[in-house]
């Protein structure tokens, strides 16, 4: 996070006053495996052992039971080289798939050249959320407490790793949505984490592309404080991966039984 910047305050009655308020930072981080340059996220700079651990769970070239590679990362003038070295087997995953590019998160379909590759089918959500209605409620009540970031900023996404009782255990934040989960999921590989029969919960909709990065990390449960696309659903239902979506301290949607 940056210094305190200086703004002018304009409200509705014309009043202004000078105020300073703290930035969440946002700097390029590029991702380099095995000397080849595959990423560049616009990200938080903090955690970035963790993004990268989650990131590769997410591009399909490490499992989620797989050793964690180490990160060495390197600041640059223009921003972060965060670079890690792939087993043999993770290297050839890697050069099936390596493309250069440069995105503004870890969306898992920006290069991709074709909707083949794009829709590539999902494996089944093997974990099952042994959380009731009741837990989801409490974990809602709790997570902007545990949003730090946001609470300075305003400008950060979280995402947390919820037991069965609802308790939040872990939480990882970012300007992007995409780059907090793959911070929750890079945390919980370094850590030994494991669902336990808990879920996922997100300060963010419900896209297609968080729904592979849950169903790839074998979460039992994804819920997200505002609605999920289409294809979000269709492809939860396809990996039988139950979501609780627009959930807010009143009330929420749980998508069709898989």
């Amino acid at each position: 996070m940056s210094d305190a910047t200086s703004f002018v305050r304009i409200a509705a009655d014309g009043e202004r006053v000078a105020i300073e308020r703290a930035l969440a930072e946002e700097v390029p981080v590029a991702l380099e495996f095995n000397g080849i340059g595959y990423a560049v996220l616009m990200a938080t700079p903090a955690d970035l052992d963790d993004l990268v651990a989650g990131f590769l769970v997410s591009e399909r070239i490490q499992q989620v039971g797989d050793p964690v590679v180490p990160v060495a990362p390197h600041r640059t003038a223009a921003g972060i080289v965060a670079r890690a070295n792939l087993l043999a087997e993770q290297a050839r995953r890697l050069l099936d798939r390596v493309r250069h590019r440069a995105s503004d998160s870890s969306c898992g379909l920006c290069g991709i050249e074709n909707i083949e590759q794009a829709m590539r089918p999902l494996p089944q959500v093997a974990a099952q959320s042994d959380a009731d209605d009741a837990a989801i409620f409490r974990a809602l009540a709790a997570l902007s407490g545990q949003q730090l970031l946001n609470a300075r900023t305003g400008a950060a996404h979280a995402a947390a790793l919820v037991d069965a009782a609802g308790i939040i255990r872990l939480v990882r934040e970012d300007v992007g949505r995409h780059n907090a989960f793959d911070k929750l999921i890079g945390a919980m590989r370094r850590a030994g984490a494991g669902w336990d029969g808990g879920f996922a919960l997100l300060s963010s909709r419900c896209s297609y592309e968080l729904v592979e990065k849950a169903v790839l990390a074998d979460c039992p449960m994804l819920v997200t404080i505002s609605a999920p696309t289409q294809l979000a659903v269709a492809r939860a239902a396809e990996a039988g991966l139950p979501l609780r979506v627009l959930a807010r301290p009143d009330a929420m949607l749980a998508s069709p039984a898989p």
